[in-house]
This record gives structure tokens, C-alpha cells and sequence, in this order.
């Protein structure tokens, strides 16, 4: 059902704290210009769980006026499987073409919690799913036995891999062939993902480096694995900077050298300052210095 690459796409912000739609309108308009196959707004990356309802379903108004005919996907991501619901609800309302869901970030499921909770968001929203599946960050692991009790309901289409073992992108295509639209979900395990079956990329530096992301995935789509990996071993410090408890400021930083944007963030995080932001600036600026010339497409 989806492929490509579906940028998680930052939430903009103006100096006192509002949504700056204008700003997103211009960093969701680079993303759909470079090729970009779909949206995924107020995830991780997007700092979903720091926005309300109301908030949420505003980004997402914006992207879909951006998109286009290509597909948004609202992230559920609440603590409680009531307001998670009533979000998915409000989302299939305001038109929506999918919902990533992520069991509760706050409460860490069991395995019979976590179906019973992903059955519930699908049932309420009624729309195509993305399962979410990031041990690391929400300790709550959808493994391939779990995905095997949601695979009889029609809803959940496809599934965001973010276990940081590789090994699983091969187990979900072992058991369930072509059942799920695999997606790597992490930066740095994209180009392996790609290899060895996943069919898009729910990525993160994209927001900074759209055309350097796309120009990957279709070179591996194509079967030109040189040129990809080639782009590939460019790109991986950068990558690095998706992995890591400060993915979100680091991403906004690199928006600010690569694009031109902001990295203004909603507390409890703040920019990034001191010893870590000259880190972090130092791969952004070494990586714009050797900016690869990209082979058509």
C-alpha cells in the first residue's frame, strides 16, 4: 500500500511557542519537491507528545495541503488507549490517509496490552495503520509473534521497524511475505534495511538532506547498490545524529545549517548549546563541505 520515503517531519514553532505554519509549509514544500513519497506528522521527531489534540490535527491540515495527492499519516502516540482513540477518530475525521501507532509511550505494555491497545486506535479510526515498533525509545517491543495476532485485521498495513536489530526486517519478510510494508525506521540501518527487503523509509534527516534521502532509496530501488553506498558511507555521521535521546534538536540544528530554519523546540527540551551543539555542528558543517554530487535519477 506505501513505499518511498516518508519524512517524520519536524514541528515548526515561532518565538512565543505557537505552531509557525508558514515555516512548515516551506520545510514540508522541500520535502514534496524532492521527491518524498508521503508525510508523517507528530511523531517522535515531530514532538508529538508535546502538542495537544487541537495542535496535532493543525500540523496536520498543514502538511496536507502540502502533500498534495501523496499520503499524511497522523503518529498516535498518547499515553492512555482512550485519548489515542479519540485522536484517530478526529484524524480520519480531518481526513487523513493512515495513523502510525505507537503503544503507550508512558505505560509499557505487555504483549496482550499492546495488541488489545493497537486493535483499539485501528478500530476507532477506521483507517489503514502503521504499526510502530521501537523498543529502544517506548520499551515496549511488537515483535513478529505480536505482529502475527494483528495480521488477520486488515487495517494494519504496514510496519515502522525500529528495533535497531536488522535481523527483524528479515524475520517479518520470513513469516509474512509481502503481508506488511516494511519500513526501516532508523537512519543509520537504512541502506542495510534496503538491502535486504524493506520497502521504504520513515527517515529523519530528510528534513535536512530531502534530495541526498531520496537519491539513497531510488538508487537501491533501481539495483545501482554502488552509487547508493557510495551516498551512504556520506551521509552516515549524519545519520548517527538520528539516533540519539537528542534526535530532536540535533535534526533541528542540522535544519538550521542545511536549510535555513530554525531549532526551536517546546519544553522540557531546549536547543542544543555548549560542547554538544559545537558537536553536533561540526558533523553538519564537515558533511556541507563534502556535499556529494548526486548521479540522476
Amino acid at each position: 500500500m506505501w513505499s518511498g520515503v516518508f519524512p517524520a517531519v519536524t514541528t515548526k514553532f515561532t518565538g512565543d511557542d505557537r505552531l509557525d505554519h508558514a515555516e512548515m509549509e516551506r520545510c514540508f514544500g522541500l520535502q514534496i519537491e524532492a521527491g518524498c513519497d508521503g508525510l508523517i506528522v507528530c511523531g517522535s521527531l515531530g514532538e508529538g507528545p508535546m502538542l495537544s489534540h487541537e495542535e496535532k490535527l493543525e500540523v496536520f491540515q498543514t502538511a496536507r495541503k502540502i502533500a498534495g495527492s501523496r499520503p499524511v499519516l497522523m503518529t498516535i502516540n498518547e499515553a492512555a488507549t482512550r485519548e489515542g482513540a479519540a485522536l484517530a477518530k478526529r484524524a480520519a475525521k480531518a481526513g487523513a490517509d493512515g495513523l502510525m501507532v505507537v503503544p503507550s509511550p508512558i505505560y509499557h505494555t505487555n504483549p496482550d496490552e499492546t495488541v488489545a491497545t493497537l486493535k483499539a486506535v485501528a478500530a476507532a479510526g477506521g483507517l489503514p495503520v502503521m504499526i510502530y515498533s521501537n523498543r529502544i525509545a517506548y520499551r515496549v517491543d511488537v515483535t513478529v509473534d505480536t505482529m502475527a495476532e494483528l495480521a488477520s485485521d486488515d487495517l494494519f498495513v504496514a510496519i515502522k521497524e525500529s528495533s535497531d536489530d536488522i535481523r527483524r526486517t528479515t524475520e517479518i519478510i520470513n513469516r509474512f511475505g509481502d503481508r506488511f510494508d516494511v519500513f526501516t525506521g532508523v537512519d543509520n540501518l537504512a541502506f542495510e534495511a534496503l538491502s535486504v527487503g524493506a520497502v521504504g523509509w520513515i527517515a529523519g534527516l530528510v528534513t535536512a538532506f530531502p534530495r541526498e534521502t531520496v537519491a539513497i532509496y531510488k538508487l537501491m530501488k533501481q539495483g545501482r547498490r554502488e552509487e547508493a553506498l557510495a551516498i551512504y558511507r556520506w551521509f552516515r555521521p549524519l545519520l548517527d545524529l538520528d539516533v540519539s535521546t537528542y534526535l530532536v534538536q540535533n535534526i533541528k540544528l542540522a535544519e538550521v545549517l542545511a536549510i535555513g530554519s530554525n531549532d526551536r523546540v517546546r519544553m522540557p527540551r531546549q536547543p542544543l548549546s555548549g560542547a554538544r551543539r559545537e558537536a553536533a555542528e561540526k558533523i553538519v558543517r564537515d558533511a556541507l563541505a563534502k556535499r556529494p554530487t548526486l548521479p540522476a535519477l
